[in-house]
């Protein structure tokens, strides 16, 4: 007797998942409500600094930093929520983004850079970097791959 082979169930989305995607389409709502430019850039940025206080302990002290690093190393990057994260924009494309390990119950927080980063090296480089503290070292090396990012 021939076998059959078994279709899966389809994965699903954890709860977290789930909830960062509630987040975006919220997001996006929001952003479409503001009126001026000025408005939206100034809303966006209470968002993310709110987003950041509403983190853990560890994971709001790394966001503090990585937001400071982010935005006095590359000023023309605007600040704004992406999917419930703090992320970083140049011309409305998000170009950074920092994830708290709280996020997707991960062992470690994530300095994620999008695929409209210039980090382009070769044929592979990182686009993702695990964070587990902010010292003075990697304040520098934040600073130097935002730069890159957005040159």
């Amino acid at each position: 007797m021939a076998r059959t082979a078994r279709i899966s169930e389809p994965e699903q989305f954890t709860a977290e998942e789930r909830a960062a995607m509630k987040e975006h389409a919220r997001e996006l709502k929001q952003a479409a409500r503001r009126t001026s430019r000025a408005d939206k850039a100034a809303e966006a940025l209470r968002d993310v600094l709110a987003k950041i206080s509403e983190m853990r302990d560890s994971d709001r002290a790394m966001a503090e930093r990585v937001h400071a690093v982010v935005t006095s190393s590359a000023p023309s990057l605007a600040p704004k929520l992406w999917y419930g994260m703090p992320a970083y924009a140049l011309d409305g494309k998000i170009i950074c983004f920092f994830q708290s390990a709280a996020k997707f119950k991960a062992r470690y927080a994530t300095l994620g850079f999008s695929d409209q980063a210039k980090l382009d090296e070769g044929t592979m480089w990182p686009a993702g970097y695990a964070l587990t503290a902010v010292t003075p070292e990697t304040e520098a090396r934040i600073s130097a791959l935002v730069k890159q990012a957005v040159s």
